[in-house]
């Protein structure tokens, strides 16, 4: 077909000419590759949504009462010693408060999408010998991680993907962290920088031991993030029959005959949202920092109000809705085309 023109289809060509012809938004363009890649059935129902406009109409709806704020104020602007009662009778004040609430909520169920867009990050760290390459395989159903009685076994992080009921979870297993001077082991080390991009760090301890030699959060110190979540799992139960389980946050398993892991997997869904998962939509790392912006940027706002600084407010205002217009594709850094469609499939 070279002679008449026919020639094959760029990556994603189909998709973005839909795009470009206002078909539709960029994040549902976005949420036909995530639904062409959904590894789980929680997470293509997430892509079907955003597909169909559940996350695209939040932002536009949030946009839209953001410009219609930025009317107000700059025609405020206009006449300076009103202003205060222009601020007070458009109830400005409460009207930014609400948008603060509502995109709070949005970035909460972005943040659930996009751990069912990628997966539930959940990595393995303790002392050598506790059990974590068990735990792993149990969860795995399958053997993918070596289990000895000689500690230091696993030397660097094992990775593996699992579905929990659904539910994407991607397993690291770590080297024991203990002090060393083998030098293979010593390399292993770098696997403590796993919990840098973890979702959940599962603290493992051997049931059995009254007190631990050493704290694996000494050796993570300076590796962690904001906002992981930590879990303490006491294992190998089983080899202690008088072991009582406390009333606290802490889980009680046997990685080997299976006890108490029923427990861990739903904590695991619950920390991914996977409960309330169905009014979810699916979202991308861009989406999340575009909402950081508009949210940054509507704080300062806030503070603008309180002193009055109206030029301040409206550039504010002006920038929020340039980053929400972001995620939909309303305004778009001139690369950005580029990047999203290479990533998808031939065609479509």
């Amino acid at each position: 077909g070279e002679p008449y023109g026919v020639r094959l289809a760029r990556p994603g060509e189909f998709t973005e000419r839909a795009f470009l012809n206002g078909r539709m938004d960029l994040s549902q363009a976005e949420a036909v590759a995530d639904l062409i890649d959904a590894g789980s059935v929680a997470s293509a129902r997430a892509a079907a949504r955003s597909l169909q406009g559940a996350f695209s109409q939040k932002i536009k709806k949030l946009n839209e009462e953001l410009l219609s704020l930025r009317t107000y104020v700059e025609a405020t602007l206009d006449f300076p010693e009103e202003e205060i009662d222009f601020i007070e009778q458009g109830h400005i004040r409460e009207r930014v408060a609400t948008l603060l609430d509502g995109l709070e909520q949005i970035h909460q169920h972005a943040m659930r999408g996009k751990t069912l867009r990628d997966g539930l990050s959940v990595v393995l760290v303790g002392e050598p010998n506790v059990g974590k390459s068990s735990l792993m395989n149990a969860l795995a159903g399958q053997d993918v991680s070596i289990v000895t009685d000689v500690a230091g076994t696993t030397r660097d992080k094992i990775e593996c993907e699992v579905t929990l009921d659904g539910l994407l979870v991607k397993i690291t297993d770590t080297a024991g962290l203990r002090d060393t001077h083998d030098v293979v082991e010593a390399i292993g080390d770098r696997a403590k920088k796993a919990v840098e991009n973890a979702d959940v760090v599962l603290i493992l301890k051997d049931a059995r031991a009254t007190e631990s030699e050493q704290d694996p959060m000494g050796f993570l110190k300076g590796h962690l993030r904001k906002g992981v979540d930590f879990i303490r799992v006491f294992n190998k139960i089983d080899l202690n029959p008088n072991q009582q389980e406390h009333e606290d946050e802490d889980f009680y398993i046997s990685a080997k005959t299976g006890q108490g892991l029923d427990k861990l997997v739903a904590k695991l869904k619950s920390l991914a949202g996977a409960e309330s998962a169905e009014g979810d939509f699916l979202a991308r790392t861009r989406h999340l920092e575009c909402l950081a912006r508009a949210k940054q940027s509507l704080e300062r706002v806030s503070e603008g109000l309180r002193d009055m600084n109206l030029e301040i407010v409206a550039e504010e205002m002006r920038l929020a809705g340039i980053a929400l217009g972001e995620i939909v594709g309303q305004t778009l850094p001139d690369d950005l085309l580029g990047k999203i469609f290479s990533s998808f499939c031939i065609g479509k």
